[in-house]
């Protein structure tokens, strides 16, 4: 009777109801005892009837619990937090108390931010929490010649092997650019410039590539210390975004001196923060 008193009073969070459920509702393994005919005798059998088969009882599958859904959310969450100058660089926040803002327990906050570790966003603080990293501008230009140095010949190759009408098929992302611009959000457009580029890398055929490039990416999408000329307004996006679609255009043309002047010029704005 304890255990039960324990079990119903750890039903409060979804996670703990499903595998109350699970393990109420679960079936024991193994054959199920079959009725034995009438007049018959434990170990004989009738000469009328074979004895019947024992049917194996399959036990009831158990709901997954899908913690790292809600972990992939937090994250997905504080990047955008970060990229919008929400998590200010320097300073420190707390698990607990993020997880107060987002509706959720601690962990996967804290899992979240030490995935955020990993990139390099933010550093641990013992005992206090998570420190957002502050970056300078000549971190932010270091990651755009990186990106240039990958990423411009990779797309002047393409453009001497891709047809024109793949490159056409591309023509909604550049327009979804613009519009994602056009609100002056920069982690709304943060994701859409990130989704352009990873769709004309993923040409390559090369998923390390893409990954390696989304990931320098990213990191060159994070505020700079105090504002600066990291932070960019309404009007700097939309120039941004515009060069997508003249990319396309000179892409679907293969005018190669074009594109390697338009992305030239994209990663030199990308690298002064403009």
């Amino acid at each position: 009777m304890r255990q039960g008193a324990q079990g119903s009073a750890d039903t409060g969070t979804p996670w703990a109801a499903a595998a109350a459920a699970a393990a109420a509702g679960a079936e024991p393994a193994g054959p199920a005892r079959v009725p034995q005919q009438a007049g018959a005798v434990r170990g004989e059998h009738t000469h009328s009837e074979p004895p019947a088969p024992a049917v194996p009882v399959v036990p009831r599958a158990r709901p997954l619990v899908r913690r790292a859904s809600v972990r992939g959310q937090i994250l997905d969450a504080l990047r955008a937090a970060l990229v919008a100058g929400d998590l200010r660089p320097g300073e420190v926040y707390s698990a607990p108390v993020l997880g107060e803002r987002f509706g959720v327990s601690a962990t996967p906050v804290r899992e979240a931010m030490q995935q955020l570790a990993l990139e390099g966003a933010v550093e641990v603080v013992p005992n206090r929490g998570f420190r957002v990293v502050e970056r300078g501008v000549r971190e932010l230009a270091e990651l755009a010649e990186v990106r240039a140095l990958i990423e411009v010949p990779v797309m002047l190759r393409l453009a001497r092997t891709v047809p024109a009408e793949r490159w056409a098929e591309m023509r909604p992302l550049a327009e979804a650019t613009v519009r994602a611009a056009s609100t002056g959000c920069r982690a709304t457009y943060a994701d859409s410039d990130r989704g352009f580029h990873r769709a004309v890398l993923s040409l390559s055929g090369n998923e390390q590539l893409v990954q390696i490039a989304e990931d320098l990416h990213r990191r060159a999408q994070w505020p700079l210390v105090g504002g600066g000329p990291g932070i960019r307004g309404r009007a700097d996006l939309v120039a941004d975004a515009h060069e997508h679609t003249a990319l396309l255009d000179a892409l679907i043309a293969r005018d190669l001196d074009v594109v390697r002047a338009l992305v030239g010029e994209h990663f030199a704005g990308a690298g002064a923060g403009a």
